[in-house]
This record gives C-alpha cells, structure tokens and sequence, in this order.
C-alpha cells in the first residue's frame, strides 16, 4: 500500500524467531493470493522506522525449506511497502576461511533447487525476465559489513551462496563438488527469496550466518542438526546487533536500482495486462497503472 511510509522487512531464519527490540509490537495475519506467509507478521518501530518481521520456518521452527511459501512471504511484505528486507539465514561453509558463527554477505547465487515455477510472481498472462546478474542490492550489502564490523563480529563482504533442496545436509560428494566450482556457503532457501524481491522492486541483502562446515571437513563432525542449533543462538545475536545497528542507516526513501527493476523486464504490452492477474499483483505493479 504506497500511501504508507517505507518500511524494512526482516526474515528471520533457523534461530531467529523474534526481535525484541520491536517497540509497539502488534501481530498482523495476512493472506495473499499466493497463500499464507510463513507465519504472522509482527510490525513495530527500530529507532523510529517501521520494521516488519517475518520467521521464516515460523515460530517454532514448523515448516521445510521446500514447504516455504515464497511468494506469500515477499507478497506480504510488499503489500505492506516493504522496500528492503534483511534475510537473516543459516548456512554451511565450504571454505576452511568461513568459521561457524562468522558471517558472509552473499553478493552472488547458484541454483540447484528445481522449483522455478513457485519463484515468480508473473505468468497468467503477464510476462516479466527481471536482470539478475547482480541478484544482492549491492549498497544494503555494503551497509551489513560497515555495520557488522562495528559490532565486532567476523564478517566476509562477498561470495557465493549455493542453494540445495533439502532437508537432507549434502553428501560428502556433493559437499566436494561445490566446494570444486568455488562456491562459498550453502543454504536451502535464499535464492527465491532473492528473486522474488526483485520482482517485487525489493533491494535485499542476506546475512548468511554459519554454522557447520558441511560435511567436506573429514577432520569435524559431518553437520547435524544438534551441530547447526549449537551455533543457532550465538548467530541470532550477532545477527540482532547488526540489525539493531544497519536499520537507522537505511535510507527513509526507496531510490536504489532495485527499486526500479521492473523498468526494463515487463515484456507483455500494458493494454494486453489479463485484469484479474493485473489486480493480484497490484500492491507489485502499481507504479505501472
């Protein structure tokens, strides 16, 4: 709804479930024409801008990475005037450099989930190729490191974030061909998020918190679960000091690139937009009407 102020939304990943920082909490429960969002939204004040704050897998950890409704969650948080989003993650290194509990802001992706169908919000008559060779909003990135290195935490400014299916952690042999191509940490969830933000003229950065080596290290234990949530609270509050110092630095208007990134990927003709699927993804394409 662009009659209210911009606002900044939070994706809360595996051990960020709430920020208490929020002042004036209240809990907002939004359906969508994508579904529901992973859970409700809780909307409040951080240093006197409006924040919105989404657990991902929501509040008690209920939902698989491949049962995630992407588009509820990002549709949701647009039609609220979400302009940019933290996604706050956990992530396995496959570099000896990335220690658990460090963090690194993923500037690139690589894809091996198979869901692309479930990471657009166009077709149905209306046809968008967003520019993606640059998938992480390169100024809320910078702002992260400035912030995190403020805070004392060990922060990587850069790298690539391999996105698997899940739920199973990799094979030893997937864990080696990833880290052959170079890649940098792997998670099962970011990636749609990212694209979908796009499309909805989102600039998003990730705070992709660490915390396993996968399973490459043959001298650690190969990841479990009880190894990841042993580091999953060390990592929610780095990450909530970094929110806390990133979110008064964020702009108050939305001028980025990414805020306009619909400009050059419409392709379908304005007068050929099917009225039913023009008003679905109204709170998306308004600035075009």
């Amino acid at each position: 709804m662009e009659h209210q102020k911009p606002a900044i939304g939070i994706i809360g990943g595996s051990g960020l479930y709430e920020v208490e920082q929020l002042r004036d909490a209240t809990e907002l429960k939004i359906e969508t024409p994508f579904g529901s969002p992973s859970d409700a939204l809780i909307g409040g004040k951080i240093s006197g801008r409006q924040v919105y704050f989404l657990p991902r897998h929501g509040r008690g950890h209920r939902i698989l990475p491949h049962e995630l409704n992407h588009r509820a969650n990002i549709y949701a948080l647009r039609s609220l005037n979400v302009r940019w989003i933290i996604a706050v993650t956990a992530v396995g290194s496959l570099q000896e450099k990335y220690k658990p509990r460090d963090i690194l802001l993923p500037s690139q992706f690589y894809d091996r989930a198979g869901l692309r169908a479930t990471h657009t919000f166009f077709g149905e008559g209306i046809v968008a190729h967003i520019s993606f060779a640059e998938p992480i909003s390169l100024q809320l990135r910078n702002l992260l490191a400035e912030c995190a290195k403020k805070t004392g935490v060990a922060v990587h400014n850069g790298g690539t974030y391999v996105n698997m299916d899940g739920p199973a952690f990799s094979t030893r042999a997937e864990s080696e061909l990833n880290r052959r191509h170079g890649f940098d940490v792997i998670g099962m969830t970011n990636l749609p998020e990212a694209k979908l933000a796009r499309e909805a003229e989102i600039a998003l950065a990730t705070l992709a918190m660490i915390t396993d080596y996968d399973c490459w290290k043959v001298d650690e234990e190969p990841v479990s679960a009880q190894t990841v949530f042993d580091h999953l609270t060390a990592n929610a509050e780095a990450a909530k000091k970094v929110l806390l110092e990133a979110i008064p630095r964020i702009p108050a208007e939305p001028d980025w690139p990414e805020h306009r990134s619909l400009d050059n990927a419409l392709v379908t003709d304005r007068k050929l937009w099917p009225k039913a699927t023009a008003e679905k993804l109204k709170p998306i394409l308004s600035r075009f009407f």
